[in-house]
């Protein structure tokens, strides 16, 4: 008698940091270079047999997805999305512990619940009763929202498919587990099945779906990177759990653009929504001090005035220190070296520390200008005039290039009384319209000294 056997389930060891598969252990992942990420999980192969297919239709007669959005009543919010939430898409906020991505995901709920729609939460993390505590300081608790702990995905997926809310929010995606999966929850093979479910699910149903994710110490969703290329938008929660503002910036969006971001302030009754956040970052600036200038920078179609910070002073190491804050310390240590070859000042004899004040992040190169004139009035100890703006991007040269978006910041800074604003020379010979602001233009390193620093 013939008997047939049954094929055992293979393992594989997973790198737990970018999925790399390997037969064999490894002390170090041969993608990432992680040491010691690689676990052992068992894959389960499926019966092979027919497979169905859907039929392809012509282009013209697909759906149309010019679905109105679900406003989620945050501006803030609503902004980074593009506009609300598409209905049938998949939302990832990733952030560090503690930064409030819980608390922002009861205000979305609530405010969603406000305007008439069923929203349904399900956490894998905290008990309801814990969940009621929060809501309840945050005041977000609404009829129309909806509580389940649950862990498992296809519960998840049949409670939502019957109940057919508005939303479905899910914190974390780390937390749920594949039942036909024996690996344990968080390893990178449950979570992108159970992304890979919610996302079919989200599909289907036309339901949009809120993921909440954990980073990693290097700031990276913790999984695998390919969750982030599964998801339609991928928002990333900063700031200093020290400092009251956090950002909401925009990594990835299908249905909008990528460089908007939202503001908010934690308070006592959670997250508040800053509307004008230039008067709030500018609000504690020391007047005519040192070291200090105020730099128009241009998140996405928003125009935010931030000041930069910089203190110079001489090194007792042998090695003179390099810090910045909210910068690109590389890009810190390339503007020393324009300083110290082109202006023939001393940087590399002393210790250099940035900052931007308020705990925000600027990566445009309208920084340029920006860091240099904080250096160079940190070393003379001159101040600049508190009613002086400045903006542009400097060359290894020393000449000051052409930036974007100088319209909206010549506005804003007119907008908050400043009354001049140092800018680089073909900027100010393209400008179409004559601001009541003084325009000073510069072409070089040495123009700007001579104007700032006479």
């Amino acid at each position: 008698m013939n008997t047939i056997k049954k094929k055992q389930p293979k393992s594989v060891y997973i790198c737990q940091q970018c999925g790399y598969r390997s037969r064999k252990w490894l002390g170090r992942c041969s993608q990432c270079g992680e040491w010691e990420s690689l676990v052992e999980e068992v894959v389960t192969t499926g019966q092979q047999g027919t497979h169905s297919f859907t039929e392809p239709v012509p282009l013209h007669l697909a759906p149309d997805g010019d679905e109105e959005r679900i406003s989620t009543g945050i501006e803030e919010l609503d902004r980074v999305l593009g506009g609300g939430v598409v209905p049938g898409s998949v939302v990832l906020i990733g952030g560090e512990p503690g930064i409030g991505k819980s608390t922002l995901l009861l205000h979305l709920l609530a405010a969603i619940a406000n305007g008439g729609r069923k929203v349904l939460y399900v956490s894998g993390e905290e008990s309801p009763r814990q969940i009621k505590m929060r809501a309840r300081r945050l005041g977000a608790i609404h009829p129309d929202e909806y509580l389940a702990t649950e862990n498992r995905v296809e519960q998840i997926i049949a409670m939502t498919c019957t109940m057919k809310p508005s939303l479905l929010a899910v914190d974390s995606i780390q937390t749920l587990i594949c039942e036909e999966l024996a690996s344990s929850p968080g390893s990178v093979t449950q979570v992108r099945e159970s992304a890979y479910k919610l996302l079919g699910m989200a599909k289907k149903e036309n339901i949009p779906v809120v993921l909440v994710g954990h980073v990693t110490k290097e700031g990276a969703i913790a999984g695998p990177k390919v969750l982030e290329h599964m998801v339609d938008t991928v928002l990333y929660f900063e700031g200093d759990r020290s400092h009251a503002f956090r950002i909401l910036r925009t990594v990835k969006n299908r249905f909008g653009s990528t460089n908007e971001i939202g503001v908010f302030e934690m308070k006592e009754e959670g997250l508040v929504q800053v509307s004008n956040p230039s008067e709030i970052f500018l609000a504690e600036r020391p007047l005519n001090e040192p070291g200090s200038v105020v730099l128009p920078s241009v998140e996405g179609t928003r125009p935010i005035l931030v000041e930069v910070q910089a203190l110079v002073s001489p090194t007792n190491l042998g090695t003179a220190r390099r810090t910045a804050i909210g910068a690109d310390q590389q890009r810190l240590s390339l503007l020393c070296a324009v300083l110290e070859k082109k202006a023939g000042l001393d940087m590399y004899g002393n210790d250099i520390f940035l900052n931007i004040a308020g705990g925000m992040r600027i990566d445009e190169p309208a920084l340029d200008l920006g860091v240099i004139c904080a250096l160079v009035s940190s070393l003379m100890e001159k101040p600049i005039p508190s009613t002086t703006v400045v903006c542009g991007e400097i060359g290894l040269a020393g000449e000051i290039r052409a930036i974007g978006h100088v319209d909206v910041r010549v506005r804003e800074a007119e907008r908050l009384g400043f009354s001049k604003f140092v800018l680089p020379q073909s900027n100010k010979e393209r400008l179409t319209w004559k601001p009541k602001i003084e325009l000073v233009g510069v072409s070089n390193l040495q123009e700007l000294i001579g104007v700032l620093f006479k």
